[in-house]
């Protein structure tokens, strides 16, 4: 199974202005061929239910659904995939759990970590924060685009950039190598969550074609 999207979902039903079903639905509707589900502080009846529920959503479109953490929650929902933080299951653990169909992405904040997350074998990994966001102040101050940069010189797997990111800095995101980009507020808190997943998804386009054309003129 290939990582074929560029855009990656990450839900937060406590940012959606709207119950979360629907807005996945919506995000989909807009275009987004990913989502992660992503609610730790769910009991596991109630996080099973809903995943089970955004399957169901997501096979209507062919979107990809990845479980955070929870690798007994994926293979139950026949997700596509899970996603660890850096503290979660080793990816090397995790590989000898799942369906070799099924992919892995992991949670990423240093060089170390992504270096360390491809050598167990992770798909692809997430990378950040890249900007300042509250969801991530935890991990301390943004990495900013260099950092980036040279993490994915460094690494063959894809990265995609998280943490702060809006339609005005994907340039800068995709520009430094990033794969693709991971959202949560900037989708799921938009009053018109179909329209603004579009509108990021039709920027990035855009942004490939342009660096496209700069790194192979014609």
């Amino acid at each position: 199974m290939n990582v074929d999207f560029k855009l990656y979902l990450i839900t937060d039903r406590t940012q959606a202005k709207m119950p979360l079903p629907v807005a996945v639905r919506l995000a989909l509707e807009g275009g987004v061929r990913a989502i992660q589900v992503r609610e730790k502080d769910l009991p596991i009846r109630e996080l099973l239910s809903l995943s089970q529920e955004l399957r169901t959503i997501t096979r209507e479109f062919g979107a990809k659904l990845f479980i955070n953490d929870r690798i007994d929650v994926a293979i139950t929902v026949g997700a596509d995939g899970v996603h660890l933080g850096h503290q979660s299951m080793p990816v090397e653990a995790a590989k000898k759990i799942l369906p070799g169909n099924m992919l892995i992405g992991v949670s990423t904040h240093n060089l170390q970590e992504a270096r360390d997350a491809e050598k167990g074998g992770a798909d692809f990994i997430t990378f950040g924060p890249i900007f300042e966001t509250p969801s991530k102040e935890k991990f301390g101050k943004p990495l900013g685009i260099a950092v980036l940069k040279d993490v994915v010189q460094e690494i063959n797997i894809p990265v995609f950039g998280l943490g702060g990111l809006k339609s005005s800095t994907l340039r800068q995101v995709l520009g430094a190598g990033a794969a693709g980009v991971a959202m949560i507020s900037a989708i799921l808190a938009a009053e018109d969550v179909r329209t603004a997943a579009r509108k990021v998804l039709d920027a990035i386009t855009v942004i490939d074609k342009i660096l496209c054309d700069q790194c192979c003129p014609r």
